[in-house]
């Protein structure tokens, strides 16, 4: 009863399953069930001792009590104790549930003596402090649960693992994690011309684009491109009309985690969110996409297809400082730390706690990593040499620098 996974349990509960449904009663008060059991386990056990010690006594006078204690010993732990309880730990459920046909009517007969018993045993357990109906075994912590999705073995394809666990992180990823930099958001200046602010529309990726007003910190609004092409042939696109099609932006506090900005996308009906900071700075931008891609993975995983990876011909990559560690993580299965800076060249600054000139060499978290180009002080580009990293597996997390 007690080896009974109780996940198992509750979800043959749901199918209406009737030996799981009395199964499932009888573990409700535990108390009562290991009361109802160790009755009948002493009752069976000091009857066969005082049996035995009296056949033993008629057969062998009074060393038969010796004889018996030695016999019945054995015959109780290898066929009532060892090889019962052991075949029952193995099949739980093949045991347990023609068991509940018998334990359950027991209960009902012999209720006044094993609620004496558990009325005492729970006294005693009253004065150490513990409550009987206390226990919260059954609960799992999301460490837990992650644990019990990586070791669920063939029961759940690799590619669901990722994505459940992915999930559970979203409780630890913040918004920050993920945006898209302010200098890399692709946005509209009203204060362009013309022909300039069309082609910036007829050319977009995008199809939510902002506004701004000579600096992305004065975003106007929102312009959703599929809108704009509507009047494309009759080339409207003036920063007066462009104003006027804008849709008020969606602000998201730069901390919030993933979870909830995914309930607040959907609650908002909205796909993309500034992300402004507590003094109301436009950090970044966050997308819908961007959320999901945490969830599912990237959309494409092929390194020639990550704009910010460039893959060499001797087995190293060119990358750019501004990339996304977690991104860089995801994408390329590397192992970069992730608890500290946002970006590689965050990373690198936080190592060195420098700016590094062109062919710096460092190990940083056990990639070797060449600095290419640096501008305007911070890093610009490097080269990384992930398969090399196996040669320091011992030396990951630390980092050696050379000038």
């Amino acid at each position: 009863m007690i080896a009974l996974n109780r996940y198992r349990l509750r979800n043959l509960v749901r199918h209406k399953h009737r030996a799981a449904i009395r199964t499932t009663e009888l573990l409700k008060r535990p108390d009562r069930l290991i009361g109802l059991i160790l009755v009948g386990n002493n009752f069976v056990n000091l009857l066969a001792s005082a049996l035995a010690t009296v056949v033993a006594i008629r057969i062998w006078g009074e060393a038969g009590i010796f004889i018996a204690t030695l016999c019945l010993t054995a015959v109780i732990l290898i066929f009532a104790e060892v090889t019962p309880k052991t075949l029952a730990a193995l099949h739980p459920e093949r045991i347990a549930f023609p068991a509940s046909f018998i334990l359950q009517p027991l209960l009902k007969i012999f209720y006044p003596v094993v609620w004496i018993i558990n009325f005492v045993a729970n006294g005693l357990l009253w004065l150490m402090g513990v409550s009987p109906k206390e226990g919260d075994g059954d609960k799992l912590t999301s460490e837990e649960l992650r644990t019990v999705v990586n070791e669920a073995g063939a029961l759940i394809s690799k590619r669901h693992k990722q994505m459940l666990v992915s999930i559970l992180d979203l409780d630890t990823v913040t918004v920050d994690d993920i945006m898209v930099p302010r200098n890399e958001v692709s946005g509209v200046d009203v204060e362009d011309s013309a022909e300039s602010i069309k082609e910036h529309i007829m050319s977009s990726l995008y199809s939510r684009v902002p506004i701004y007003r000579g600096d992305i910190t004065d975003t106007i609004g929102v312009v959703y491109v599929r809108e704009l092409l509507t009047v494309a042939p009759r080339g409207e696109f003036d920063a007066e009309h462009l104003m006027s099609c804008a849709h008020e932006p969606y602000f998201v506090p730069v901390a919030t985690p993933l979870h909830t900005q995914l309930v607040n996308f959907q609650r908002h009906r909205e796909r993309m969110g500034l992300v402004v900071d507590e003094y109301g700075d436009i950090q970044g931008l966050v997308t819908l996409e961007d959320i999901l891609e945490e969830i599912v993975g990237e959309f494409t995983t092929d390194p020639a297809s990550v704009p910010d990876v460039h893959p060499q011909g001797d087995g190293s990559y060119l990358v750019e400082g501004s990339a996304t560690i977690r991104v860089l993580n995801r994408t390329m299965g590397w192992e970069l730390p992730v608890d500290g800076p946002k970006t590689l060249n965050g990373l690198i600054l936080e190592y060195l706690e420098a700016i590094p000139e062109p062919g710096t060499s460092m190990r940083l978290a056990g990639y070797p990593i060449d600095i290419v180009q640096t501008r305007e002080h911070m890093v610009k580009t490097v080269r990384l040499y992930p398969n090399e990293r196996k040669l320091v597996a011992g030396k990951s997390d630390s980092s050696e620098v050379v000038f």
